[in-house]
């Protein structure tokens, strides 16, 4: 999978692809990810991106012209063009499995005000938001698309179980998990874990999930029905 992430702040994602699963997944060549600086591609003998909207109200919006060309000066018949925007739909893993089958991703960051709706019109596929919160920008919401997308890209992971037991994947949260010692501080691991039993394990492991997600997330049960009858 190829990614270009589009935006005013190249430097901000220097340190969150360059540990851990996401550097692997770069040096195994399984995921590329380039960083596209919008400024670059002002006309302005000033590179300003930026200008006042029409209509009056505060903040400034990104100009048309750096953004489009920004945007068409990486994009093929291939790419799936996303702009990272408190107005989109809200991440999920279903969105997050999806968009892993994509084999080029362009994240377009919202900055101050965001986009001239001309832009979204002719150049964006999808808006996608990713809680219902306003962040000073859209690199942020970038990197965490990002890792909540390349964790389902084949090979990324050492284990590719691993993705489709965590939380979400059923519709509802994990199961609580336990390691050695058997016993911390009088606390210790429930019997059933270590009896050796798998049916009994499993069974204990969805009782467990679905109690905590009754009393975090009903929301998520609910959603889970409804999108069955449909």
């Amino acid at each position: 999978m190829r990614i270009d992430i589009l935006s005013l702040f190249p430097e901000y994602f220097r340190g969150p692809f360059d540990v851990s699963i996401i550097k692997r997944a770069i040096e195994a060549g399984i995921v590329d990810i380039n960083h596209v600086d919008i400024r670059s591609f002002s006309k302005d003998k000033h590179r300003k991106v930026d200008d006042r909207p029409f209509g009056g109200g505060p903040g400034m919006v990104l100009m048309p012209q750096p953004v489009t060309d920004a945007i068409r000066s990486t994009k093929t018949e291939n790419s799936h063009v996303i702009y990272l925007s408190p107005q989109g739909k809200k991440l999920d893993a279903a969105t997050c499995q999806r968009l892993a089958k994509h084999s080029h991703l362009i994240l377009v960051c919202g900055h101050y005000e965001g986009l001239d709706e001309r832009v979204i019109e002719n150049e964006i596929a999808e808006e996608i938001s990713i809680g219902d919160y306003v962040l000073t920008n859209g690199c942020l919401a970038a990197i965490v698309l990002v890792d909540a997308v390349v964790r389902f890209v084949p090979g990324v992971l050492g284990d590719e179980e691993s993705a489709a037991s965590d939380s979400f994947q059923q519709g509802m949260f994990d199961s609580p998990h336990y390691t050695r010692p058997v016993e911390f501080e009088g606390m210790a691991v429930p019997p059933v874990l270590r009896g050796g039993n798998h049916a009994e394990i499993q069974k204990w492991r969805e009782e467990k999930a679905l109690k905590k997600t009754k009393r975090v997330r009903p929301d998520l049960l609910k959603e889970n029905r409804e999108d069955e009858t449909v």
